[in-house]
């Protein structure tokens, strides 16, 4: 009997531990370009990741990304500059819309 009262409490204590830890759910970044072609790529970087996405017909979606701060840059098509936004805040699993970014000539 005690042995398995041991038993018991250590497949507890392994249960409840499996439980205590939350993982983290990725988040995304995404928004809106003018002129819709003006763009070929949206790039989030931060000091540890750099992720990216394709911009198609004016829209761009980064997905995966992790809770924390990034700096957003898009990579523009001539005759168009490359934009870029700091300070952009990724939460635990939530999508973060920039706007509309417009591109300067």
């Amino acid at each position: 009997m005690k042995n398995t009262s041991f038993k018991l409490a250590v497949l507890g204590i392994a249960a409840a531990g499996l439980f205590a830890f939350h993982g983290m759910n990725a988040g995304s970044v995404k928004g809106k370009i003018s002129p819709a072609d003006g763009a070929v790529r949206a790039w989030a970087e931060s000091q540890t990741d750099t992720l990216s996405a394709p911009v198609q017909n004016g829209i761009f979606e980064i997905g995966n990304v992790k809770p924390g701060t990034y700096k957003l840059v898009i990579e523009a098509r001539p005759p168009y500059k490359n934009s870029s936004r700091d300070g952009i805040m990724v939460v635990d699993g939530k999508s973060t819309d920039v706007g509309e970014i417009t591109l300067n000539k």
